[in-house]
């Protein structure tokens, strides 16, 4: 059987950026113009994305979120951009975006209307398809918003991952569907990877630590139906945003995020403003040695081994018969705690035999040199921080 959506594309977790939780939906750019969700944004970012090393460092799309359209749909019934905040046209934007050497997203939704009520593609599946294709747009994050039924929800999930394939144009395909699915049935991740290239599994990422906790249990508790589906061409979402360089996160929060969703083999977009970000917060999301294990080419996805009232202990099998290695203190008192574990815990007792070399990689990366098989490990972690190891 020939996938639905055998597109050849995300044979890694995608990466960029994404306007949403930074920007929500901000259209009064009277009130703030630096804010406000606009085709000058969006260059601005580009420009930055170009110019400061995301781009280099892997970091190729640059998405469009909800609040982009104009309230209605043209005479012809397509789609349009607000003529006022996108003067130029979406195809305009995606010319500037591509001459920055980076990719265009857009977004639209399954139902009648998107979640902030501007014109769903409910029953104008190819047309939106084509019309995102004649912009030049590389991506579409395809929300589930305001559908009448779980029915024609799963209906229009297939049939705009269809439309996308006949345009010809590599688009690839984000998807909300077991988001919207599992209040009521348990999603079928075998058909839903057949349409998609990553798909959402859980709430909206907050730029709190509450936010990403709930995200990493829902994750654990899930992962015996979630991970062995993750893949090249398919992966899931935790949601998309990464929300360092923001306000709600402390350093080792940060450093939990940006550990974690490597461990996760997670899309990567950053949610924050790249005119405005530390250098420590540039630092980490530019990470070389995190965002390696992140778009590991064996795509497998990590999981949790254990876990007590303190610690978390994950683990993801990479190429070369490595392993990246998490120890999450998720105690939210006190000092630094360290966490003693055998190394014949970890790959199923094969990682590290006979011996093996470990590197830390965050908080910050060092050599720790070589183990036998059956030795100890002892990591020391701050109370809401990651250690991330390569072994």
């Amino acid at each position: 059987a020939v996938l639905a959506l055998d597109n050849g594309l995300a044979r890694t977790p995608p990466m960029g950026w994404l306007h949403w939780e930074r920007f929500l939906c901000a259209t009064d750019c009277a009130a703030d113009p630096r804010s406000c969700v606009s085709e000058k944004l969006f260059m601005e970012m580009a420009d930055r994305m170009a110019a400061d090393g995301w781009r280099d460092a892997g970091y190729e799309f640059i998405c469009i979120d909800d609040c982009w359209m104009a309230p209605t749909r043209d005479e012809q019934g397509r789609l349009q951009a607000d003529p006022k905040r996108f003067p130029s046209g979406i195809r305009r934007l995606a010319d500037y975006v591509h001459s920055k050497g980076l990719k265009l997203g857009i977004y639209s939704d399954v139902g009648k209307k998107t979640c902030a009520g501007f014109p769903g593609s409910y029953n104008h599946y190819d047309l939106d398809a084509q019309t995102f294709a004649s912009w030049g747009v590389d991506l579409l994050k395809f929300d589930g918003c305001n559908s009448d039924s779980l029915e024609l929800l799963a209906e229009g999930y297939r049939l705009m991952s269809l439309a996308l394939n006949r345009t010809g144009r590599s688009i690839v395909y984000s998807c909300e569907w077991p988001f919207y699915l599992r209040p009521v049935q348990q999603p079928n991740y075998t058909e839903i990877r057949q349409y998609c290239n990553h798909w959402r599994n859980f709430y909206d990422v907050y730029d709190s630590w509450s936010s990403i906790k709930s995200i990493l249990d829902w994750t654990a508790l899930h992962q015996d139906t979630i991970v062995k589906i993750a893949g090249p061409g398919g992966w899931n979402d935790p949601d998309m945003a990464l929300v360092i360089g923001n306000f709600g996160l402390s350093w080792d929060q940060s450093v939990t995020q940006m550990a974690m969703w490597a461990i996760m083999a997670a899309p990567l977009f950053m949610s924050n403003d790249l005119r405005h970000i530390s250098p420590e917060a540039k630092c980490l999301l530019q990470n070389k040695e995190v965002i390696a294990i992140n778009q590991d080419p064996l795509g497998k996805q990590g999981y949790q081994l254990f876990k007590d009232k303190s610690f978390q202990l994950w683990e993801r099998p990479l190429s070369g018969r490595a392993y990246a290695v998490a120890v999450l203190n998720h105690q939210e008192i006190g000092g630094p705690q360290n966490f003693t574990f055998s190394l014949t815990f970890l790959g199923n007792g094969l990682a590290c035999n006979p011996a093996c070399n470990i590197r830390q990689v965050l908080p910050a990366s060092r050599d720790w040199g070589v183990y036998s098989w059956i030795s100890s490990l002892s990591v020391e972690v701050n109370p809401t921080g990651t250690v991330l190891l390569k072994v």
